[in-house]
Parts: C-alpha cells; structure tokens; sequence
C-alpha cells in the first residue's frame, strides 16, 4: 500500500502544517512509513508553496511525487502547477472558492475558507481542509488525525482546531453521501 498525495496552496495558508499533520499521523499513530517533501515560493506569505506526503507500509525509497494519488488545492496557482500531472485515478480535492477546475476529470469540493471566515478564523482553513481529506480519502484513521492535530498546534487553540478539522470532516461525509445517492439515481442501483 502506497498513497502519494500533494497538498498546494500559497504561503500563509498552513499548507505545510497541514502535510505534517497527515505524515505525522500516518508515521505516528498508525504505525506506517511516512515521507515528506516541502516546497516554498520566495515569498514566505503569498508566494506558492506545497507539500509532499508519501505514506507506505513498508519502507520508501523516493519520496517525490511525479503523479498523486490525491492532489488538494487550496489556490488557484497551486492547481495550475498540477493539474496537468493528475489522472482519472487521482483525487482532487478543491477549496471551490479558490479554484477553477480545468480538468475533464471528477473533484470534491469544500469551501474551506468559506468555513473558516464563517468559524471566525480564517487561517483554519488547512484544518479544514485535512478534516475533509481525511473523510474523503481515508488517508490516515480518524483518531490519528485528531490525535495529530491535538499535537501540532498552540496548546490554547487545541478546541477550537479540533472544531475546524471536524467540520471538514462532517462535511466530506455529506459529500460522500450525496454523491452516493446521485450514483444511485443515476442507475438506479444501491452500490
């Protein structure tokens, strides 16, 4: 088992803490390797930047991503960058309000930053954003996540941290629900 995923955004979206969030749950909590690769634009807010997690069960010999198994974008230059290195097979996840898709290929869809503005903490929005990639994707287990994120941030800020991923994560729940009753009323048959 093997899961590359790309995560991207710009500088000062938390794009970083949010790869490390997953890594550190996939190594840590679930007991696997994990590998990451960080990349930053010049400017250190603003600038392009994204992170690079290789999760395996066994050992990993390369940790840079040619095709993701999962992409998230979390601004439009980010999805630029990588859009042309995704397949039908990859699992794009957006923040809709950031980005205009370009792809013939299928996305879920948060709007992260919508949430956050709407929790009062714009910069929570990467919390967010892993709580959806973690229900959507399965990446990590749920109590990893949590656990990681518990860890990762000021110690006065845990609750309302944990708030914000589970957001993320109820809403990809719905996401998953709604898709599956649009596939069975597509054809009419229960998957």
């Amino acid at each position: 088992m093997q899961k590359k995923i790309i995560i991207t955004g710009f500088g000062g979206q938390g794009v970083i803490l949010a790869g490390r969030i997953v890594g550190k749950a996939a190594a840590i909590f679930d007991k696997l390797e994990s590998s990451l690769v960080q990349s930053y634009g010049p400017e250190s807010r603003g600038g392009a930047c994204s992170v690079q997690v290789t999760i395996a069960d066994e050992q990993i010999h390369y940790p840079y991503i040619n095709v993701p198994d999962i992409l998230v974008c979390m601004s439009q230059a980010g999805y630029d960058k990588y859009r042309d290195i995704i397949t039908e097979d990859t699992i794009l996840i957006i923040d809709q309000a950031l980005i205009k898709l370009n792809t013939p290929f299928d996305c879920y869809a948060i709007p992260a930053t919508r949430l956050a503005e709407e929790m009062g903490l714009k910069m929570m929005a990467n919390i967010i954003m892993v709580g959806f990639l973690i229900g959507i994707t399965g990446a990590v287990s749920l109590e990893s996540a949590k656990n990681t994120v518990s860890e990762s941030v000021p110690r006065k800020t845990v609750d309302i941290n944990l708030k914000a991923f589970n957001r993320g994560y109820e809403y990809a729940l719905d996401t998953l629900k709604s898709c599956r009753k649009k596939a069975i009323s597509d054809t009419g048959v229960v998957q």
